[in-house]
C-alpha cells in the first residue's frame, strides 16, 4: 500500500469506531479480514497511525480549535492535524498524500490546506493546555481524577494512554503453566510470567497467537491480569456453588471453572448469568475450547427474575463484575472515554446499585459476595461499596491481604481495604475488587 492509501484506510477505520462504538481491535480486525492483500508492514502501519490519534484525540481537537477556522473536528481533521504536527508533513507532502489518485484520500479543501499550514511544526503539547487536555480525558471527569491521584495523576494518565500487554490465562483444566508455556515456546512465542497472577504468562513480542496448538487446543485463554486476579479472588472451590451474575463474555466465569475443576466430571455448580442472549450465546466456543461446557448459561431478567427469586440464599460465592464507565480499559479502547457524558455515570450508578441488590439475595449464609468493576472512579467503586454495606447489614467487607493470602498467594501489591489496579500502579488494566462475607 501506499502511504497515501494507508492514510485513507486510518482514516476510514477512525470513521468506522466513531460510527459503530466498538473496541477498535474488533474494528480493525474485520478491517483487515477484507483485505487480505495488505501486508504486515501496512497492517502495522495503519493500527499505529489508528490508536495514536485515539490516543491525542484531546490535543488535536484543543490545536483544530485554535486555527480559528470554526471546523468540527472528524476523523480526516484528526489524521491531517496529526500528520502535520506529530509527523512533521509539510503542505506540500500533505497536498500529494491527499490528492485523490486511486485508493489515496480525496484532496484537500480550502479550510483543510488552512489547517496544514496553521498547524505544521506546532508542538503537540502547548503550556496553555488545561490538564485533562493534556492528558487525555473528558474535563467532566477532572475533578474524579484530582481527587483519586493528586500529585500521581501525571503518571496514572500517561501509563493509561500506553498500549496495554497481551496476557493468557492458563487453563488449569487442561493443562499446567510449566507446559502451556514451553508449547508456546516450541511455537516461536515468547512469554513470561505475569507479575502478580500465578496462572498467566504475558506475551513479550508480536505473534500470532490464535495458530498455536496451546490456543486451538484451549491451554491458554486471553485474559489481562488483573482481569484473572478478580476471578482468582472470588475463591470459587471444588464444590461450590457460585454465579457469575454479570457474565458477559465469560472470561471470569472460565477462569472460576478452572478454580472449581468444572470440566468433564461434575465439581460444583456455577451458573454465568447475564441478561443478554447474546453474549451468553457468544460464550459457546470459549467454553468448548476450554472444556467448561458444564458451565449453565442462563439469562436472567435486568429486574424480578423468576430464578433469581428463588434461589435466594443458595450460593457460596457471587462474582458480580459490574457494568461500569470502563475507565480502567482506556488502554485497549482509548475512544471509550469520549462516549460517556456525567448523566450517563449517574445511570450507570443507579444500575450497579440495582444489580448488588438482586445479587446480595443469591448469597447463602457464610458465602462472599465480590464486587468488582474495571473502573477507576470512587463513584463506581469505594462509594459503591459504602452504600451497599449501609443497606445490607449483614454483609462485611473482609480485608484484601486475607483474602489475597487465601486464593492469590504471595503478597498483595500495596492497596487499602479493597483492590485497587491500574496500570501505572500494578501495570494492569484498571480494576477494583472488595470481597464481602454474609452473616
Amino acid at each position: 500500500m501506499t502511504p497515501g492509501a494507508r492514510i485513507a484506510a486510518a482514516i476510514e477505520l477512525l470513521e468506522a469506531v466513531a460510527r459503530e462504538s466498538e473496541p477498535p481491535d474488533q474494528t480493525l480486525d474485520a478491517f483487515f479480514r477484507r483485505r487480505r492483500y495488505a501486508g504486515s508492514g501496512d497492517r502495522r502501519a495503519i493500527t499505529e497511525r489508528l490508536y495514536a490519534v485515539l490516543r491525542r484525540r484531546a490535543r488535536l481537537d484543543w490545536w483544530l480549535e485554535r486555527t480559528g477556522l470554526d471546523l468540527t473536528p472528524t476523523p480526516r481533521l484528526r489524521i491531517l492535524a496529526d500528520l502535520a504536527m506529530s509527523d512533521r508533513t509539510s503542505p506540500a507532502e500533505m497536498a500529494a498524500l491527499f490528492d485523490g489518485a486511486k485508493h489515496r484520500p480525496a484532496p484537500l479543501d480550502d479550510a483543510e490546506r488552512q489547517v496544514a499550514d496553521a498547524l505544521y511544526g506546532r508542538p503537540l503539547r502547548h503550556r496553555d493546555m488545561p490538564d485533562h487536555v493534556t492528558m487525555e480525558y473528558p474535563g467532566w471527569l477532572d475533578r474524579s481524577f484530582q481527587a483519586l491521584w493528586g500529585a500521581r495523576l501525571g503518571v496514572e494518565m500517561s501509563a493509561m494512554n500506553q498500549r496495554a500487554p497481551v496476557d493468557l490465562r492458563v487453563n488449569m483444566l487442561k493443562t499446567t503453566w510449566e507446559e502451556a508455556s514451553d508449547s508456546l515456546t516450541r511455537e516461536f512465542v515468547a512469554t513470561e510470567p505475569t507479575p502478580l497472577s500465578p496462572i498467566g504468562l504475558r506475551l513479550t513480542g508480536r505473534s500470532r497467537l490464535g495458530a498455536t496448538t496451546a490456543f486451538k487446543e484451549g491451554w491458554v485463554e486471553v485474559q489481562d491480569e488483573g482481569s484473572q486476579l478478580i476471578a482468582l479472588l472470588a475463591g470459587a472451590a471444588p464444590g461450590m456453588t457460585v454465579a457469575d451474575f454479570c457474565a458477559g463474555a465469560g472470561g471470569k466465569a472460565l477462569a472460576m471453572a478452572a478454580t472449581m475443576g468444572i470440566g468433564g466430571g461434575i465439581r460444583g455448580t456455577l451458573h454465568a448469568l447475564d441478561v443478554s442472549d447474546y453474549r451468553l450465546e457468544r460464550m459457546t466456543p470459549r467454553l468448548k475450547r476450554a472444556g467448561a461446557l458444564r458451565i449453565k448459561r442462563r439469562v436472567i431478567a435486568a429486574k424480578d427474575d423468576p430464578w433469581v427469586a428463588e434461589s435466594q440464599g443458595t450460593c457460596d460465592r457471587v462474582l458480580v463484575d459490574a457494568p461500569c464507565t470502563g475507565t480502567g480499559a482506556w488502554r485497549r479502547d482509548p475512544d471509550a472515554r469520549w462516549r460517556f457524558e456525567p448523566q450517563d455515570l449517574d445511570d450507570i450508578r443507579e444500575t450497579q446499585r440495582r444489580i448488588l441488590g438482586q445479587a446480595a439475595g443469591l448469597v447463602a449464609p457464610g458465602g462472599r459476595l465480590i464486587y468488582a468493576t474495571c473502573s477507576l472512579l470512587q463513584e463506581e467503586n469505594e462509594q459503591q461499596l459504602m452504600w451497599f454495606l449501609e443497606h445490607h447489614k449483614r454483609f462485611q467487607p473482609l480485608p484484601i491481604d486475607r483474602v489475597w493470602a487465601e486464593t492469590v498467594g504471595g503478597p498483595p501489591p500495596p492497596t487499602g481495604p479493597s483492590l485497587r489496579l491500574s496500570p501505572a500502579s500494578t501495570g494492569t488494566d484498571g480494576f477494583f475488587c472488595a470481597v464481602l462475607e454474609s452473616h
